[in-house]
């Protein structure tokens, strides 16, 4: 009997014990909760005081402010703001270099992941993650007086004079490039650079994520090399590819300094790429000091607003897509 009870004062005991240490991960449960709600009241407070130090120009202006329109101009003298040429100048430069970056990204990840030689592999890898590391004036100092001379004016001059006879793109490759080759071409370049190193990591990560079956499923199968990456690998992660487009595109987006120092930081109407130009990260990082009313400084934290949501907006539609994609990829991997 008093065998059984020892036993019993022991089970009974081992479960307090178990309780009062299960009843003490609460406490980390509402760290963990506390410190991931703090990224989205981080967010808000962000929105909030972008809101609320921009109202007088949000009053003034109101939507003529992002509006694209004929007449749309920056003139702190005569105090009339209109940002949709900056918002243009971000949204081309980020495209652009988007459109360049992305092919030349998944090259080298492929490349890193699936064809490279053990011993090219591991340097390879760490030299593209150290140029994601490099600072973004070091870029700009860069390209001024490395990549514009050498690179963009040349290349400016060649599209230039290609652009003029094909209707649907001579628009947006009107000259003559500047004799310094500072021009929103420049800064798409700057950019597909910055961004290539970041986007190929990412997308080399997804590669060597994926389970090795897939691959000794697709060569049994017969297809070659070429057809297991293309039709195995790359529709198998998708959806980790898209998220790092994601990552580059927000760098495109918000990058200042490299695109400051490259993209002519000029104030016209002209869509030619190969025109001097403005972004809204390089109008706010030129100005903001130097800006002497009221209304100067609020149109520009109205700018930092959009561009705050602009970013936003886009990177829910790429969330999205990306969503979209993971939710479909394992029906088609059973097909």
């Amino acid at each position: 009997m008093n065998k059984i009870q020892k036993q019993t004062g022991k089970f009974s005991r081992s479960g307090r014990i178990g309780r009062i240490l299960h009843h003490g991960d609460r406490p980390w449960n509402f760290l963990i909760i506390a410190m991931a709600s703090l990224v989205l009241i981080l967010v808000l407070s962000v929105g909030w005081l972008l809101w609320r130090d921009s109202a007088t120009a949000r009053s003034t202006f109101g939507w003529s402010f992002i509006l694209p329109t004929s007449d749309a101009s920056w003139n702190p003298v005569s105090g009339k703001f209109q940002s949709w040429p900056f918002i243009y100048g971000t949204l081309l430069t980020s495209l652009v270099a988007l459109i360049l970056a992305v092919p030349v990204s998944l090259g080298i990840a492929v490349f890193l992941a699936e064809l490279s030689p053990n011993w090219l592999r591991v340097p390879l890898g760490w030299m593209v993650e150290m140029l994601a590391a490099i600072p973004s004036v070091v870029y700009g100092l860069w390209g001024i007086f490395v990549f514009l001379p050498i690179v963009v004016s040349p290349l400016g001059k060649f599209l230039g004079q290609i652009g003029a006879h094909i209707p649907l793109i001579n628009q947006f490759l009107q000259g003559p490039i500047p004799a310094s080759g500072a021009s929103r071409l420049a800064a798409s370049l700057i950019l597909a650079i910055m961004i290539t190193p970041t986007i190929s990591a990412v997308s080399r990560d997804v590669f060597l994520a994926i389970p090795h079956a897939q691959r000794q499923a697709s060569l049994a199968l017969g297809a070659t090399q070429w057809e297991t990456i293309s039709r195995v690998l790359v529709p198998y992660g998708l959806s980790g590819i898209l998220g790092a487009v994601i990552l580059g595109l927000g760098r495109a987006l918000g990058e200042t300094m490299a695109v400051t120092m490259v993209i002519g930081n000029s104030i016209e109407s002209s869509a030619s790429l190969l025109r001097p130009g403005y972004t809204m990260s390089s109008i706010i990082a030129n100005e903001f000091a130097e800006a002497v009313t009221q209304l100067h400084t609020e149109a520009l934290v109205e700018i930092g607003l959009v561009l705050f949501v602009l970013t936003l907006i886009l990177n829910m539609v790429a969330r999205f897509l990306v969503w979209n994609v993971a939710r479909r990829t394992p029906q088609e991997a059973r097909a």
